[in-house]
């Protein structure tokens, strides 16, 4: 809170108040005659004392009243509020309403907040003009409850951020205030207050200065102390501060950002000397690599890519891909659990305590992070529920930062401006103007840079017509061209070794077959690429000997050409109608979606955008922000939903109709995801397109990524099948208006009569979505 926000003079405190013992004291004196409290005798000795020391009664205003000579009477009067069981585990202590000292306190409480001389020490989030306000508020709200009978709810979540000496950390505590023993008195009459006042004062909670004109300070006189108890809640805030920066897009880009996430892992662990380091793994590369070759947070994987010790560290990923379970080592220097080089490259930096865990986003490694220590067992197996709570954030930070990293390179690519969608090109325009209006008015400033493009409350329809198994039929059909390839290969292979004795030949059509019979235990891309290689170095240099050498071989070899791909050298029938068919699926939809498109801005403008892969997928965004001067109404939203379903209505009856057409016979599923609340998308200057903006609207992303592969809850069958639309949602709302549009299309006898309503799987990070089912007529 800035010192703003308030209008008190931090020099003086307002109300006429002294520290009295007369609350306790009172506390006390209801069981002296008591006989059937197990107090009475505590009570009564303590009564016994008081009438020696009448002084103690009586208001203090100079603590040294307080002296050791009474402790023994302090000690037994604050057995009520002090239970000595909690003298050594709880932080609390007694303070006086208008000192900042503590005349009465537990051990840990001294350590945390006072200082020698038993003040108060400022915590370091909080300025001494806060400390003033927080305490004049707290007195006036305690009069509207008093006097004026209002109820108001002043609990204020506030937290102290303290050193801690003894570690060289920061550590954060929530403080809660007890004024049980606080009593306010009137010294003159009470200032009448109409609701309008006291509405007034609530309104301006913030600006004391009209607390202090509606219920002037003098009126009223403090006298008391109050309890203050300080609960430890270092790793919620740690925690919920590191999510906070992790969300942010360069957090893994900037040095400084990164020192401070280690300094927060420090605290999170209590361990000064902790170093934090992220290794991300390129899986293209099948390396690790920089973020943006600015700075390599990995403190381990400093050498080369061809030295031992990376080798090692590569050994040590692969081991923690398969195993999934963290590397805890704690004592570097006496294990045998770390490949060579490794624990000499550890041991060279003074890491004796190491934690290496395994950064996955989705089922995707993309990543190691590293905990190290130079202390061995700072770092132990108790240690890794620790980093579990914290290990997720960071895989999204390190995923996202990879993205931006290759969008990066992306753009190099690209012109250095895209085509902006006609719907918001008057919001880039209006920045633009903007931008030039800054640099007018300061022309010698360094340039300034464009301003945040976001468009808020904007609602989303989401559609895709996905290719059902294009990965397998692709697979296939690389397998099917490759084991023709080398049976043409063999075929030559054998007619030349019944016409030639060569040992060379035999062992070139032994390797084909060998090749041929690892085929029918499946194909992966390197397996297709040796084989190739293989054809292409040894065995067709062989066959243009032969041609030389054999004339009888020509026609065999010419054969083998001819089914060659004149423009890629290799067999391409079954890729080449596998790919074509795909491209005139793609190109089908895409067609007639396009097409609709223009029919639907006319309807109202919106941003859509359309991605082709093995389908199409299609987003929109509708809102009255990205328009402009044009009113938005929700029967718009309602309208494009009814139109999205149509479209892709049409898009399965299209893709179904192509059947006859394709040379392999491959089949769309279509689906639908509703989201019924508005999210902020915001232009990414970096990566030159929208996204959507914020840490609560990331849900949406991770649905639309992973709602395709989703199967039916407590079955093997998946939510998306050929020939049938599924819609999913989460809210019940979003079911019934849409079972509204289900039915309009039925009766127009473009949907079945048949809806099924089916709960989704959970999937990772995502749960409780349900769906719609229905089938196309085709």
């Amino acid at each position: 809170m800035q010192s703003n926000d308030f209008q008190i003079s931090a020099s003086s405190f307002p109300f006429k108040a002294y520290l009295s013992l007369k609350p306790i004291i009172t506390y006390w004196q209801q069981f002296q005659d008591d006989c059937k409290s197990s107090f009475t005798l505590c009570a009564q000795e303590i009564n016994r004392q008081l009438q020696e020391i009448p002084e103690i009664q009586e208001p203090i205003t100079d603590l040294n009243v307080l002296g050791p000579q009474h402790t023994c009477l302090i000690d037994l009067l604050m057995t009520a509020i002090f239970p000595p069981a909690t003298h050594e585990s709880e932080a609390s202590g007694a303070v006086g309403p208008v000192y900042d000292a503590s005349f009465y306190y537990t051990q840990p409480f001294k350590q945390i907040i006072l200082n020698d001389s038993n003040h108060l020490k400022r915590p370091l989030n909080i300025d001494e003009h806060r400390m003033l306000f927080n305490r004049v508020r707290m007195l006036y709200l305690m009069i509207l409850e008093k006097f004026y009978q209002v109820q108001v709810p002043h609990e204020e979540f506030l937290i102290y951020t303290v050193p801690d000496y003894q570690l060289g950390l920061y550590r954060h505590y929530n403080v809660v205030l007890n004024t049980q023993f606080l009593d306010i008195t009137l010294t003159q009459s009470l200032p009448p207050l109409s609701e309008d006042d006291i509405q007034t004062m609530l309104d301006n909670i913030r600006d004391m200065d009209i607390w202090m004109e509606l219920l002037p300070p003098h009126h009223f006189e403090v006298s008391g102390f109050y309890i203050m108890n300080l609960l430890d809640v270092t790793d919620q805030e740690v925690l919920s501060s590191l999510k906070n920066d992790l969300l942010e897009r360069d957090v893994m880009l900037a040095p400084d950002r990164f020192e401070q996430l280690q300094e927060k892992i420090r605290i999170l662990f209590r361990r000064p000397h902790l170093q934090l380091g992220v290794a991300a793994f390129h899986k293209n590369k099948s390396a690790f690599v920089n973020f943006g070759n600015k700075i390599n947070h990995s403190f381990l994987l400093q050498s080369e890519i061809t030295s031992s010790s990376y080798a090692g560290f590569k050994a040590i990923y692969d081991e923690l891909v398969q195993e999934g379970v963290p590397l805890v080592i704690k004592n570097v220097e006496v294990t045998d659990e770390l490949p060579e080089g490794v624990r000499e490259e550890m041991l060279s930096m003074g890491i004796k305590n190491i934690v290496l865990a395994l950064l996955r986003y989705g089922d995707e490694p993309i990543g190691i992070l590293e905990l190290g220590s130079p202390n061995p067992g700072d770092l132990d197996n108790f240690s890794i529920s620790k980093v579990e709570q914290f290990l997720p954030l960071f895989s999204v930070a390190v995923n996202r930062n990879s993205e931006e990293i290759e969008a990066r390179v992306q753009s190099v690519i690209r012109e250095k401006f895209t085509a902006i969608h006609p719907v918001l090109e008057w919001r880039f325009r209006e920045a633009a103007m903007n931008l030039l209006d800054r640099i007018n008015a300061s022309p010698n400033a360094s340039s300034p840079e464009m301003e945040p493009i976001i468009f808020k409350d904007v609602y989303p329809l989401y559609a895709v017509a996905d290719v059902r198994s294009s990965s397998t039929e692709r697979n296939t059909a690389i397998l099917g061209d490759l084991v023709e390839h080398l049976q043409l290969a063999e075929r030559v292979l054998k007619q030349a070794v019944e016409v030639h004795s060569l040992p060379i030949l035999d062992e070139l059509r032994f390797s084909v077959s060998k090749h041929l019979r690892q085929l029918k235990k499946g194909v992966l891309v390197q397996d297709g690429i040796t084989i190739f290689e293989t054809l292409r170095t040894q065995v067709e240099p062989m066959f243009q000997f032969l041609e030389v050498t054999h004339p009888a071989l020509v026609p065999h070899i010419q054969d083998y050409r001819d089914a060659m791909d004149p423009t890629l050298g290799i067999l391409y029938k079954r890729r080449k109608a596998f790919e074509e068919s795909l491209t005139l699926i793609n190109e089908t939809i895409s067609e007639y979606v396009e097409q609709e498109e223009l029919t639907a801005q006319e309807m109202f403008p919106h941003y859509f955008e359309r991605f082709v892969t093995d389908g199409v997928e299609f987003n929109i965004y509708v809102g009255q922000s990205l328009v402009e001067n044009q009113p938005f109404d929700l029967m718009f939203l309602r309208n494009l939903r009814l139109w999205q379903l149509m479209v892709i209505c049409e898009v399965a009856r299209r893709t179904q109709a192509l059947k006859p057409q394709l040379k392999v016979p491959l089949e769309t599923t279509q689906l639908i995801l509703i989201h019924s609340q508005p999210l902020a998308i915001r232009f990414r200057q970096d990566e030159r397109k929208f996204d959507v903006d914020g840490a609560y609207n990331i849900r949406y992303e991770i649905v639309k990524k992973r709602i395709d592969k989703a199967l039916v809850r407590d079955t093997e069958e998946r939510l998306t099948q050929p020939g049938k639309i599924a819609i999913v949602y989460s809210q019940a709302r979003d079911a019934n208006e849409y079972l509204e549009y289900i039915e309009y299309l039925q009766n127009k006898d473009i949907l079945t009569e048949h809806v099924e309503q089916l709960e989704v799987e959970d999937l990772q990070g995502v749960s409780g979505l349900k769906a719609l089912r229905v089938q196309i007529k085709c």
